[in-house]
């Protein structure tokens, strides 16, 4: 009688699966209403505002101004886009002329939208510190991802965030929402292309599909709506599930970046134009902007530092994502063949650095990482590493790989003699442990020249910009805020422009 019980037992458990529904939010009764709100940095003196809508607008307007009380400016655009599968539409603004370095408030126009606020970017040059943090491969927190087990009584209610994110890298990003500036996010959001994990999803996977998108730009938005949150791609942004070669399974609307481009391709920007007095420089920042393709690669300046964000997914040699690459998600391509490599070319060719002394990458797929073999991009490392030493890139951010994990000043798999202490080298951090669905990667096998790896709970990285030869790098334990590893670069920057 065993065999007969367990299938009478199973019955219930697959009639739940049939009927199961997609893990959706509950679509306002306005259906003007802004939700999954971002905001990036669109130029030296503008501010994108990006936002979705379950109805698409004839007109997306938001209206600003310096005090919350005077919103006496307002900006429109006719641009609200979606794609099939999806249940909302995308829309955007860029508020342009703004004062540097100032506070503005904001409200996204609809009959039930209320005013936020954001600091309008620094312009190239100016000397104050600050700080930017580093936070990739962040997935949904809920039924359809990762779930935190704790002491539920250390669960404080923190305002404008779901109480259950408390003990998440949001939470954490919300309690030092004072302490940063903007943040740098280089692929793999939201993880909806796992929604095949959840048994619940099993029967409604397009749908599932959407229900992660919406709900995690939902628990995004308390950040992103706030803080300048620049984004570029991952693995994970590519189709309706991570198993290669199933990208003709998809259906229209959940393949080749499709979901990405529409979120952030309006509010992503090209390149800046250049504020030196070097002709060869401005000449050389033009043709950035001709050659960037947002979200994708592009470049923004802020203050002491060149931020130049690369899609290591496709559009180079041999890239993992590409067409008959390693991952079999046959993405892309974006941009003519070697666009990307000739716009990051350029574009490390262009900063001048008396105006802006640091040069940070952002990219998604690292080529320094401990655990070794699928944990390292090889095409990735044959197609930027060259170019990052060339012209002396100081930082580069990557994620990929779910820990923390920094390194001495490396080039070709040498450590660079001088340390921190003006390597010529860049120095290379991962920032992939901010928490998803996969869960955490173990250290596994280490490399001489690793400085610090962290596998344990969530994490994530900031970047401070002491002054214009100092740059402290901190990882951060999400559930405590507790720093798990502390070091200062030190560069002397003497170069008007580095070729090395």
């Amino acid at each position: 009688m065993a065999p007969l019980r367990s299938s009478v037992v199973g019955l219930p458990v697959l009639a739940a699966c049939v009927m199961a529904a997609a893990s959706y939010p509950a679509i306002p009764a306005d259906l003007t209403t802004p939700v999954q709100q971002r905001i990036a940095i669109k130029g030296p003196n503008s501010i994108s505002v990006g936002w979705n809508t379950y109805q698409q607008l004839s007109k997306s307007c938001v209206q600003y101004g310096i005090s919350s009380g005077s919103l006496n400016s307002e900006t429109c655009s006719t641009s609200s886009v979606t794609y099939a599968t999806s249940r909302t539409w995308s829309n955007a603004v860029t508020l342009s002329g703004l004062s540097p370095a100032t506070t503005y408030y904001y409200k996204i126009v609809s009959t039930n939208s209320s005013i936020e606020h954001f600091f309008s970017p620094r312009l190239a040059g100016d000397t104050t510190p600050f700080t930017m943090n580093a936070v990739i491969d962040l997935g949904i927190y809920g039924a359809d991802g990762y779930t935190i087990q704790g002491d539920l009584t250390k669960k404080d209610t923190i305002p404008q965030i779901q109480p259950s994110l408390n003990h998440t890298t949001i939470g954490r990003l919300t309690t030092t929402v004072n302490d940063y500036e903007l943040v740098v996010h280089p692929g793999d959001f939201a993880y909806a292309d796992d929604w095949f994990v959840k048994i619940k999803n099993l029967f409604v996977g397009e749908d599932a599909y959407e229900a992660i998108l919406e709900q995690f730009y939902d628990q995004l938005a308390p950040i992103a709506g706030r803080k300048a949150y620049m984004a570029s791609p991952g693995n994970h942004e590519a189709d309706c599930q991570e198993i290669p070669n199933t990208a003709g399974l998809c259906p229209t609307g959940q393949k080749n970046f499709t979901d990405f481009m529409n979120r952030f391709g309006m509010t992503m920007p090209t390149a800046f134009i250049s504020t030196s007095r070097n002709d060869t420089a401005k000449i050389n920042a033009n043709k950035a902007q001709q050659l960037a393709n947002p979200p994708f690669w592009y470049s923004f300046e802020y203050g002491m530092v060149h931020v130049v964000m690369i899609d290591t997914e496709t559009d180079f040699t041999n890239a993992p994502d590409g067409p008959g690459g390693s991952a079999g998600l046959d993405g892309g391509p974006f941009g003519a063949p070697n666009q990307q490599l000739e716009f990051l070319e350029t574009d490390l060719a262009s900063v001048d650095r008396t105006v802006t002394p640091w040069l940070v990458l952002g990219g998604h797929r690292p080529w320094y990482s401990t655990g070794g073999g699928r944990n390292i991009c090889a095409p990735c490392q044959a197609a930027f590493e060259p170019l990052l030493y060339k012209y002396g890139v100081d930082l580069a951010i990557f994620g990929h790989v779910h820990n923390s994990q920094r390194f001495q000043p490396v080039y070709k798999g040498v450590a660079d003699p001088k340390g921190l202490n003006d390597p010529a080298a860049p120095m290379y951090i991962v920032a992939g442990g901010a928490g998803n669905i996969e869960g955490l990667s173990s250290v596994g096998t280490n490399v001489s020249y690793n400085a610090f790896a962290y596998a344990d709970d969530f994490s994530y990285a900031t970047v401070s910009f002491q002054d214009a030869n100092n740059l402290e790098v901190e990882f951060i334990r999400s559930l405590t805020g507790e720093t798990l590893d502390s070091s200062v670069l030190h560069k002397s920057h003497t170069q008007h422009f580095v070729r090395q």
